[in-house]
């Protein structure tokens, strides 16, 4: 094997690595239910935090609650996986990778 493609190669993975400790410092932010409800989540979409505006917290609203949350999530898994496949993407050269993307 070509020694070049193999340090090329040891140098993506050591690039992909650093993008991998990067995703998880940067977040995303989403709302739902005109900012009644805020999703924070990281690159590797994990949930850093959720906030409930109190005026919408009422016993009899409890189903709206809970759509305007999952809703939030779910907007923030989206951009949080676009922000991740944006990252990956500048370090491959916009080469799709099989499993990486």
């Amino acid at each position: 094997m070509d020694k070049s493609l193999l340090q090329q190669a040891q140098q993506l993975q050591a690039n992909l690595a650093k993008a991998q400790e990067e995703l998880e410092k940067l977040t995303v932010e989403a709302s739902s239910g005109g900012g009644a409800v805020k999703v924070i989540m990281n690159g590797h979409q994990k949930v850093h935090s959720v906030e409930i505006s109190p005026e919408v917290v009422e016993p009899s609203d409890v189903e709206l609650l809970q759509d305007m949350v999952m809703a939030a999530v779910n907007e923030a898994v989206s951009k949080s996986q676009e922000m991740a496949n944006k990252q990956l993407r500048s370090l491959t050269g916009g080469l799709n990778i099989p499993g990486l993307f």
